[in-house]
């Protein structure tokens, strides 16, 4: 097991929040949210006194009863109480859905002139997917994993809109000579995304290993050879993370997976991406997939590719 604390001091290094820009207003988690976090993280406090923080926060209350109800889990009898869906949940995989579930309202309630809202959460979830089913792959918290990957790129959003003089300036691109995301992050600001939602993270008093998901998502393949992190949530984030979005973060990501499969002889990413979309339109989250990652992954494999891609470094062991 991971000492995650000591990793997660080693990511941040020092970083803070007063790196960001006065004017960016950074979001707020609702009171309930992190009040629950905080106490569920203490194994003695009864699911009961749980269920009533939630109760304070309608909204989470019904997203909390429309999740547990869903097709996806397949639950025979109807859930219509917040103890009873959170004895379904238990408390970890709890906590988890209810930091999406707060952290995504945050965020959405700040608008972006850059980014689609819609196919900024479209591409997330498909991320998420993909992330936990590398983390069955790996052996490791499908559950941090699938949360890790889901939040990843969460400040985007509202960096994109406070920012907007400066992210417009940055083009989104396929070639593999384009300067990526971070690296104009960094080169414009001092900082990325990754460090700016990682320290925020932290501040919320987040897990430990969620921070470090956010903070090494954009590692690539290469964290796969981490003695530490190679078989962790946080491996299955950055490899999610290859994955195609709306500002081209990785170039050339899809060609990488597929080199992978070569060094790993249980990954299939055909057969990933399959899982990713069957289970994105099962778990009825009412995101539409208008873009669907099989056919991607399966015109790939077709057509090849016509630029090299720098070899694999990382390579997993059996």
């Amino acid at each position: 097991m991971p000492d995650w604390e000591a990793i997660r001091n080693e990511a941040l290094a020092g970083a803070t929040l007063s790196q960001i820009p006065p004017k960016v207003q950074l979001p707020t988690l609702p009171y309930a949210v992190t009040l629950f976090v905080q106490r569920s993280r203490d194994a003695s406090v009864p699911l009961a006194e749980l269920a009533k923080i939630l109760e304070t926060d309608a909204g989470l209350t019904i997203q909390l009863l429309k999740y547990v109800n869903s097709t996806f889990l397949g639950i025979q009898k109807r859930v219509v109480g917040v103890l009873q869906a959170l004895t379904f949940l238990g408390c970890q995989h709890s906590r988890q859905f209810v930091i999406a579930i707060g952290m995504e309202g945050a965020i959405r309630a700040h608008n972006s002139k850059l980014i689609n809202q819609n196919a900024f959460w479209s591409d997330n979830l498909r991320r998420a997917i993909f992330s936990r089913e590398i983390a069955l792959l790996l052996e490791t918290d499908p559950e941090i994993a699938f949360l890790g990957s889901l939040l990843q790129d969460y400040l985007l959003p509202v960096l994109t809109n406070d920012l907007f003089d400066d992210y417009r300036e940055f083009t989104p691109s396929q070639d593999v000579t384009t300067q990526a995301l971070s690296e104009f992050e960094q080169a414009r600001f001092g900082w990325d995304h990754s460090m700016a939602g990682a320290c925020l993270a932290y501040d919320w008093k987040l897990p430990d290993e969620l921070v470090c998901c956010i903070r090494y998502h954009h590692s690539g393949v290469e964290i796969l050879s981490d003695a530490r992190l190679g078989r962790s949530p946080v491996a299955a984030t950055a490899l999610s993370a290859l994955l195609p979005d709306q500002f081209c973060q990785h170039q050339r990501g899809l060609e990488l997976l597929m080199k992978l499969e070569s060094r790993w002889p249980n990954f299939s990413l055909e057969r990933v991406a399959e899982a990713v979309d069957r289970q994105y339109v099962h778990m009825g989250l009412g995101i539409q997939n208008d873009v669907p990652l099989l056919p991607r992954c399966k015109s790939l494999g077709t057509t090849g590719s016509t630029r090299s891609v720098e070899p694999l470094e990382a390579a997993v062991s059996e």
